[in-house]
């Protein structure tokens, strides 16, 4: 008899939506560049582009392609849909009312809820019923941790189900969390959990204790991505869990138990760290990267907490972020120091991206962080301007003429227009020569034409360094509660806002990786559903989808917009 639990209904209000998953209501940002360089948004023609189906007025013939696709390809799409989706296609025609259980089985906790009417068990015993009626085989399993707590044997007798196996991504995981306001202990998932290790190629442990006897007899061949979220692991199993993952790219490690990690890896691409917090259980204190050939990003997800990096060897690590301002990094014999560079024994060419989280910030260290990484092309600054003067003409005159700013895309977070924050700003406007994006996130009282023209003059915009540089004003989107990443959303760095520390989990790590492709490939923002003005050009008189497009592109895609949209076709995406 499973033990009674608290009501999982889920509490998704007008206000949780604005703050969970993916849905930040973000109006067009405002740019400004001067006339010579202003450039509409509209789709480049190519003489040599077919226009896709359906172009140029002509009538669609009605016939439905795609019920005659193969039994395969349909239940490969079938099984990239949510739960209820999936099953619901068994009702569009005798064609496809086979289709959802021949192809494998996607059950996702998270997507029963919709309606939000089900309490927890009622939810628990749907799960059971659609284990029950798919014969299988598996590909994602996704239930909150709280299952293992208070339904244990519920849990082993849903892992041991037919439906689940050869499953490929296995997920103790909801959202919200569901013990965000609970305080029951880490339990162990039971030993049916490790039936699928030869298959799995996505693991997310969450609120779960991880024996060490599990660990030790546990090998992981496929698995691409691995996070784990509030586990409780030593660091003996800890450093055996990643060892027994060859092909391991990704990982998110935000647990307790241990104080140090050490990762050597010849696989790995994505590491994010954070410390988890459990009565006096150890935290996560140091990070060593002792050989991660194929490394190339580094982020730290958690602050104020502070932490100590060591990189040894990591050739290609070219994304750093978000560091606070006591956290220590040192590269070989360089090391910083609180933001600050107490040795600059060598430079550290690779990194090209970096985000930093201090309380405030100078020109000065900045200037500094470039000495230390001098090809960076991307600064993220999460923090207010200090109040400093930072006045640069002389002081800063002969790194000026000696160096050259890589610099091309700057974001500065809290941006007011003080004289403080117009020098910092100036200095990367008039000496960037290879700048191309200025963002300045301002409180939404800023958010105006006349603020946008002032400091469009104080900056001295029309004296820029770089003649292609674009000034961008976007309101402050800060948010501190929670915020769902899904599986298949990238960014360079996924750090344009702050984010609480129960934030994040693994699906990060796929954002951070670059994972499986769709639309969010080619986003700046991590946000999965924008909500967005678009104003009309002139001439219109309603929003088309062209010209909706055409913003997208001008607006909303950070790298290769050519992937995106060229001439009249528009690349399709299934993600």
């Amino acid at each position: 008899m499973d033990a009674a639990a608290p009501s999982a209904k889920k509490r998704r209000s007008s206000a949780a939506e604005s703050h969970g998953p993916g849905k930040l209501s973000a109006p067009a940002p405002a740019t400004t560049e001067a006339p010579s360089t202003y450039s509409t948004a509209e789709p480049e023609e190519s003489p040599n582009q077919e226009p896709p189906p359906g172009a140029g007025g002509e009538e669609q013939d009605g016939v439905d392609h795609i019920s005659g696709l193969p039994d395969a390809v349909l239940g490969d799409i079938v099984s990239l849909l949510s739960t209820k989706e999936a099953a619901r296609t068994q009702t569009l025609a005798s064609r496809w009312r086979h289709v959802w259980r021949a192809a494998p089985l996607n059950l996702d906790h998270d997507d029963l809820n919709l309606d939000d009417d089900l309490e927890d068990k009622a939810l628990a015993g749907l799960v059971s019923h659609i284990l029950a009626v798919h014969p299988g085989p598996g590909r994602r399993f996704c239930i909150p941790p709280h299952h293992l707590h208070y339904r244990p044997a519920a849990v082993d007798a849903w892992l041991q189900s037919s439906a689940l196996d050869n499953l490929q991504e296995l997920d103790f995981w909801e959202y919200p969390p569901y013990w965000y306001h609970l305080t029951f202990p880490p339990s162990p998932p039971p030993a049916s959990t490790f039936r699928f290790t030869a298959t799995l190629r996505v693991a997310t442990f969450g609120k779960c204790h991880l024996l060490d006897s599990s660990v030790e007899a546990l090998h992981f061949p496929q698995l691409r991505q691995l996070a784990l979220e509030d586990v409780e692991i030593s660091e003996g199993s800890l450093h055996t869990m990643i060892s027994r993952c060859p092909a391991l790219e990704c990982l998110l490690l935000r647990s307790f138990g241990f104080c140090r990690i050490q990762i050597s890896s010849n696989s790995l691409r994505s590491i994010g760290v954070g410390v988890g917090f459990w009565h006096n259980k150890p935290q996560l204190r140091e990070v060593v990267i002792v050989d991660a050939p194929c490394l190339e990003r580094l982020l730290y997800l958690q602050e104020p907490v502070d932490i100590h990096v060591s990189v040894i060897s990591a050739p290609k690590l070219a994304t750093l972020g978000c560091f606070p301002h006591h956290c220590k990094l040192v590269f070989g014999t360089t090391v910083i120091q609180g933001l600050r560079i107490d040795n600059l024994a060598t430079v550290v060419p690779n990194v090209k991206i970096l985000a930093v989280s201090p309380s405030h910030i100078n020109l000065d260290t900045v200037i500094d962080l470039m000495k230390c990484f001098p090809c960076l092309e991307k600064l993220y600054i999460q923090s207010c301007i200090s109040g400093e003067s930072n006045l640069w003409r002389r002081k800063h005159s002969h790194f000026i003429r000696s160096c050259n700013i890589r610099l091309k895309t700057i974001v500065l977070q809290s941006y007011r227009g003080i004289r403080s924050q117009v020098n910092f700003a100036s200095f990367f406007v008039l000496n960037a020569r290879e700048l191309e994006l200025m963002r300045l996130v301002v409180d939404h009282r800023d958010y105006n034409e006349r603020f946008f023209e002032e400091q469009h003059g104080m900056l001295q915009m029309e004296k820029r360094a770089a003649r292609g540089a674009r000034l961008e004003f976007t309101k402050d989107m800060c948010r501190h509660g929670r915020i769902h990443v899904k599986h298949r959303q990238r960014d360079d760095l996924p750090v344009s806002y702050k984010t609480h520390p129960h934030n994040l989990r693994f699906h990060l790590l796929a954002l951070i990786q670059g994972g499986r492709g769709g639309l969010e490939l080619l986003l700046e923002s991590a946000t999965k559903t924008h909500k967005v003005e678009v104003h009309l050009n002139d001439g219109e008189a309603k929003v088309t989808v062209r010209g909706l497009l055409s913003w997208v592109k001008a607006n909303l895609i950070n790298e290769r917009p050519e992937m995106f949209v060229k001439g009249d076709s528009v690349y399709a995406f299934l993600s």
